[in-house]
């Protein structure tokens, strides 16, 4: 081998060496899934707040910790396919939000990794843990569950619009929590709110 050759290898061998040596590196971190049902853009207050409470524990992503970000744009659909990726790529913990379609497809895809969510639903009825005090298997998290929540937003449009006497309500038929939310809003409307209740 000529120097010039000789000198060339060991210049590029040393140039790819941080590089290769970083992608070892990441591959020896622990992984977190993070997995949503919104867009990048419409949670970057929530992402903040989940890494700035990571580095308040020593979690400091791309020293000891990595994340893989999986963002289902609005499109429920996606989200089995999103949770079972995060699972193949063997993440040590699932974080589920964005609604209660990430929890539900989260908890679909995996019965052996650690499952945290965040929901508005009711984790109990929609089957996501066996109870609130005692959730059971793989899964924990909080609930922001707002009972009645629909049955309210009919009596403020009601209140704000006394005369209407027909109120329209939309949900997605995808969401688990519609027909709850369409039934209490379907019983407000019945119980002297004097719409029409046609929904």
């Amino acid at each position: 081998m000529k120097r010039r050759e000789f000198i060339t290898l060991i210049g590029g061998a040393a140039a790819a060496w941080p590089f290769a040596a970083r992608a070892q590196q990441s591959a020896k971190l622990p992984t977190i899934g993070y997995l949503s049902s919104r867009s990048l853009s419409d949670s970057t207050s929530i992402v903040t707040a989940f890494r700035n409470g990571l580095i308040e524990a020593g979690h400091v992503e791309g020293q000891n910790i990595e994340i893989e970000y999986r963002f289902a744009e609005g499109h429920i659909d996606r989200l089995p396919t999103l949770a079972a990726d995060l699972v193949s790529r063997q993440v040590r913990v699932l974080v589920a939000t964005g609604g209660t379609s990430s929890v539900v497809a989260a908890k679909t895809a995996t019965a052996t990794i650690p499952i945290i969510f965040v929901m508005g639903g009711d984790p109990v009825k929609l089957g996501v843990v066996a109870s609130l005090a005692r959730p059971g298997g793989n899964i924990t998290g909080v609930t922001f569950f707002a009972n009645g929540l629909a049955a309210k937003e009919v009596q403020l449009l009601h209140e704000l619009v006394p005369k209407a006497d027909l109120i329209g309500f939309l949900v997605n038929p995808n969401d688990p929590n519609a027909d709850t939310d369409a039934k209490e809003a379907q019983v407000a409307a019945d119980n002297g709110l004097h719409s029409s209740g046609s929904f």
